[in-house]
């Protein structure tokens, strides 16, 4: 199993000053506890999801309140896709993140190149960024995410390929808590 792009793992060059927007969003520092929950915890189940170049399998995902949940998810497309956990406005911030690391070569169609990644950090003086709602995956390859849902959910969660132009063309699924 790859995990090519998560919390501790490979680091995204995502520039802090463009997470501004984000931040006021609701908490999309990529650390600690954000409106859509926070990474880590004991799962009580796992759940599979499939990338695919247009959608994920499911496209809904059931969640309790407070449930800590493993996706284990597998790309089955022909690109590099994310999964990302968050709110609608959490989606929104990210992807102008992810269109600046397209912009700059960082993000290639099969996934993150790193040195193109450590020349953007060093040319724009800015740190290097993590998010631990989100994993990037290369085509074949396997991650995981273990997230813990926040025990009153309320705003909608959803969970989006933050590849520029992929949400737009239906990369985007919601989590449903029964009684929120």
């Amino acid at each position: 199993m790859t995990v090519l792009y998560n919390a501790r793992g490979l680091a995204a060059a995502l520039l802090l000053a463009s997470a501004a927007p984000a931040l006021a969003a609701g908490g999309h520092d990529g650390h600690g506890a954000t409106a859509a929950g926070k990474a880590g915890g004991s799962p009580s189940r796992t759940v599979e999801v499939v990338l695919n170049d247009t959608f994920f399998e499911p496209e809904e995902i059931d969640v309790a309140p407070g449930e800590t949940v493993r996706f284990r998810i597998r790309n089955a497309g022909a690109m590099a896709h994310e999964f990302g956990i968050g709110t609608m406005e959490m989606h929104e911030a990210h992807q102008s993140e992810m269109q600046m690391l397209a912009d700059h070569g960082v993000l290639k169609p099969t996934g993150m190149d790193m040195a193109a990644a450590k020349a953007m950090q060093a040319s724009m003086g800015h740190g290097m960024h993590d998010m631990s709602n989100t994993v990037l995956v290369a085509p074949g390859k396997t991650a995981e995410l273990v997230w813990t849902f926040p025990a009153h959910m309320m705003e909608p969660v959803e969970f989006a390929c933050g590849v520029p132009g992929h949400a737009g063309a239906g990369m985007v699924g919601m989590f449903h808590a029964p009684g929120h």
